[in-house]
């Protein structure tokens, strides 16, 4: 978007958005889904709840985020896994709550030694996709964060182009 209202030019962050390709690459690698870097004797991680396999969400290795995101966030490598097993896990709402036991947060630093990865067997994960690039975009708060600087536009106008939907990374969240 170019004509972006001036009442809110000062809170532009940069956003990142992930250029993905389909496969898995290394597994040190950025990427979504796929073989997680697990340590040596290091086994598959599971839900505590149900003891079903959790699934790699996302893998972000962080020495490899863009320049200007260098130890933004640490070094080593940035895992999310979670429980999608919607039958036999405890449907509680407190699964689907941020830092449930249902979820796996880590940052890890990769050792030398690695071991053979294999995806447990009958389990519906999603395709891995390769995070091999990173597009800077220009992001905006939402009409609610405007609000709460004193900033009120026409609710069109964010619905529009405000924040940036989708995968990124370092800028507004919806």
């Amino acid at each position: 978007m170019t004509n972006i209202p001036p009442e809110i030019q000062s809170y532009k962050r940069t956003a990142w958005k992930p250029i993905i390709i389909e496969g898995d690459g290394a597994l040190t690698a950025s990427k979504f889904a796929g073989k997680p870097w697990l340590g040596k004797h290091e086994k598959w991680p599971k839900c505590p709840l149900c003891q079903n396999p959790l699934e790699l969400f996302v893998q972000l290795n962080l020495n490899q985020l863009p320049e200007a995101l260098q130890n933004e966030f640490g070094s080593g490598i940035l895992q999310i896994f979670y429980c999608t097993n919607q039958f036999g896990c405890n449907p509680s709402p407190h699964k689907i709550q941020a830092f449930s036991d249902a979820h796996l947060i880590r940052i890890i630093q990769p050792e030398r030694k690695k071991q053979r990865i294999e995806i447990p067997k009958n389990q519906d994960f999603f395709p891995p996709k390769l995070i091999v690039d990173w597009q800077k975009l220009e992001d905006y708060s939402n009409s609610e964060a405007a609000s709460e600087f004193g900033i009120e536009l026409n609710d069109e106008l964010y619905e529009d182009n405000f924040p940036i939907e989708g995968d990124k990374l370092a800028a507004w969240p919806l």
